[in-house]
């Protein structure tokens, strides 16, 4: 792999307490980085648009994190083969970045996720281990990678490919849904361990909302079992 064709990406939406410390650490790499700001209304851009070495892409509006990461994807792709995907809270440590890149075999082109270690720590909130739990199964039924962190939002993504498996999701949704048309169209799925860090409950920045992220969830799953089941058998037979 030629390290000089990696961009990391970051997509925000209204992490200003993190933003500014996560893409200081990230910079350190040395690697193009590209943050997608996705329609934040605090003061998020404020606190990075000043910092060097970095590329800054606005959305008017919040428009999800999916369409933050195919913005990046869209920006990165002339200069880079490969994007690393990293979450703007602080949870995720830029520096193993380099886990993600030693675990592509050679000569494939994988989509590599960090699966997250720690996820019993008292700081991890219940819903966020049940949740991960529970998408697995669905991501398995849907006919994706059986693999055991699929919200991980900490990956390596082959470029031009992940940008053309036709995903619909554009929030959430789009980290469990590329896994499994990856995984529909021959592209292998793999994980690599990483460490977390996940503040006190005080300080933890989510943007989950209950009720109208599981009815997207459960959309979004139900559209790709559907797809599996009637649509799939006959894409394969043509």
């Amino acid at each position: 792999m030629d390290k000089d064709r990696i961009a990391v990406v970051i997509p925000v939406y209204n992490h200003e307490s993190k933003v500014a410390y996560v893409v200081g650490e990230a910079r350190k790499l040395h690697l193009p980085l590209f943050v997608i700001d996705d329609g934040s209304t605090d003061s998020s851009y404020d606190r990075i648009k000043d910092m060097s070495s970095i590329t800054i892409i606005r959305h008017s509006v919040n428009r999800g994190k999916g369409a933050a990461i195919m913005t990046g994807f869209a920006a990165a792709a002339p200069s880079a083969d490969w994007v690393v995907t990293m979450d703007a809270d602080g949870q995720h440590h830029p520096e193993d970045v380099w886990n993600l890149i030693r675990a592509v075999p050679h000569g494939e082109r994988p989509i590599i996720v960090g699966q997250r270690e720690g996820m019993d720590h008292r700081h991890v909130p219940w819903k966020s281990r049940s949740g991960r739990a529970f998408s697995n199964f669905w991501v398995r039924i849907c006919g994706g990678p059986n693999i055991r962190d699929t919200q991980s939002g900490f990956r390596l993504y082959p470029l031009p490919e992940a940008m053309h498996l036709n995903v619909r999701a554009r929030r959430f949704q789009f980290e469990v849904e590329i896994l499994v048309r990856a995984k529909w169209q021959g592209i292998p799925v793999l994980e690599t361990p990483v460490p977390v860090t996940y503040d006190s409950q005080a300080e933890r920045i989510s943007h989950y909302r209950g009720i109208v992220d599981f009815y997207r969830n459960a959309g979004a799953f139900s559209r790709l079992i559907l797809m599996r089941l009637f649509i799939l058998p006959f894409v394969r037979r043509k």
